[in-house]
């Protein structure tokens, strides 16, 4: 009980607030306003929490800050690997180890880890505007006239693209070519408007509810 105690002391309490509310912060007012998955946001918030808890409680021993990175960084990459998940959830994966990192075992005073695990989320915050870069969506299509597939009729195929998809395209990419049918297999991208991305994210949300419906009534049968 003792040992308890001396764990759980005012320092141990301050920086596990710091770390959940650095999480809070991060996870659900950034990651989860254009990323609308709320297992991935379950999974990064009880992993930090988790990461934070262990190295918090290995303090006293002998074990420098990189040794703990790179311990949770190997333990993470060897554990996710079996889920399928985007270069953007490993960063934000990353992101989450850091912050539970320097709030645990951060040699930084109380105010300096509050300014460090603050400009964390401002930078994640402005990486996801189109400050960094415009967030551009793609799509496949199949196209008809096979004729401005030419490279010397590009132009032309980005006009007529543009006018008949209404989309902001910026680019094409040819895939196979079907001379028998006269269609062509066509990748374009475009820049990702705001309605777009609301759609995507009530797309996103009836997806996780017919889920969860689907997990209910199985288990009822």
């Amino acid at each position: 009980m003792s040992e308890l105690t001396t764990i759980c002391n005012a320092a141990f309490i301050a920086h596990f607030v710091i770390n959940v509310c650095s999480l809070l912060l991060l996870l659900r007012f950034v990651y989860y306003r254009h990323s609308p998955n709320r297992d991935m946001l379950f999974g990064f918030f009880l992993f930090g929490c988790g990461v934070f808890l262990v190295t918090r409680l290995l303090h006293n021993v002998e074990m420098s800050m990189g040794f703990a990175f790179g311990l949770f960084a190997v333990f993470s990459m060897l554990r996710y690997r079996t889920e399928s998940i985007s270069i953007r959830d490993m960063t934000y994966l990353f992101i989450v180890i850091v912050v539970s990192l320097m709030s645990s075992v951060g040699p930084i005073s109380i105010t300096e880890l509050i300014i460090l695990n603050a400009l964390v989320c401002i930078l994640a915050a402005i990486s996801e505007t189109s400050l960094l870069a415009p967030r551009v969506a793609e799509k496949k299509v199949l196209y008809e006239n096979i004729e401005n597939v030419r490279p010397d009729r590009y132009q032309e195929l980005l006009l007529e693209l543009r006018e008949r998809t209404g989309l902001a395209i910026i680019k094409i990419e040819t895939g196979n070519i079907d001379y028998l049918k006269d269609t062509a297999k066509l990748r374009i991208f475009y820049k990702e408007t705001r309605s777009e991305r609301e759609k995507y994210r009530q797309a996103q949300n009836k997806t996780q509810q017919n889920s969860l419906f689907e997990a209910v009534g199985t288990h009822d049968t």
